[in-house]
């Protein structure tokens, strides 16, 4: 369960903050017409060591059913520096039946460190990404109108205190039918290592909007079958986005 709610997590990592104080965003997790979950997440200016900051704030939970059996209500923190959008701090929190977790990590990409609680100090690979802000990584530093279909980048995260390769690959561009409306998609998906929850290592799509560069829609080929995540509502500083 832990490995589904991490990927869930990545649903939000495409989000553009840099014109607004406050984004939050609301998805449901559904097995074909089930609910099973929920996730939401806030984005919001702060400041780390006086310089610009963006502070995003991630909780995952099961619902329903799903909650009797699994017990899930995780929360991911990620603040990014607003310039280099590289990682400056992570909290991990972990909630999954009797399973607890919690671990913060402070990273120091001048001498390419970081320092865990759970690993201490260790050297790490230069400009060093978590998975909670890979994607926006991502997005910064590959505007979509130079991208062509097939491209794709490999970049060193870390999750869990383990530290392995990303990749992200552009795909095309799709309009969708959403709740807030027709939207004109671009379409990535990330390659990660295929396992008892994927069917294929490549079996995700993330449907990021072209206007507002926030994911709308999420498709994932799981062994025990299709998994949608669908956006349920999209606020900025507070007031309900009706359309994109």
């Amino acid at each position: 369960m832990n490995r589904f709610l991490l990927i869930i997590l990545l649903l939000f990592l495409g989000v553009n903050s840099a014109f607004t104080k406050e984004v939050q965003i609301k998805f449901n997790l559904k097995f074909g017409f089930v609910k099973g979950g929920e996730a939401e997440m806030f984005i919001s200016d702060t400041t780390f060591n006086g310089r610009p900051a963006i502070h995003y704030h991630v909780v995952g939970k099961t619902t329903g059913l799903a909650n009797t059996l699994y017990g899930v209500y995780d929360i991911y923190e990620t603040t990014v520096d607003a310039e280099t959008h590289l990682p400056v701090k992570t909290i991990r929190n972990v909630k999954e039946g009797s399973y607890r977790r919690y671990n913060e990590t402070l990273f120091y990409h001048d001498v390419d460190s970081i320092n865990s609680q759970r690993s201490g100090w260790r050297e790490v690979p230069h400009n060093l990404v978590d998975i909670i802000s890979v994607f926006f990584y991502f997005i910064h530093n590959n505007p979509f109108e130079n991208l062509s279909s097939g491209d794709g980048v490999v970049y060193p995260t870390i999750n869990a205190d383990k530290i392995s390769d990303v990749s992200i690959t552009y795909l095309r561009e799709e309009t969708i039918k959403t709740d807030i409306g027709t939207v004109n998609c671009y379409v990535l998906t990330p390659t990660v290592r295929k396992g008892r929850v994927l069917e294929r290592s490549d079996g995700i799509k993330f449907y990021i909007s072209k206007e507002e560069k926030i994911p709308v829609y999420v498709e994932f080929e799981m062994r025990v079958g299709a998994l949608k995540a669908v956006i349920k509502s999209y606020k900025i500083d507070g007031v309900e986005q009706k359309s994109m």
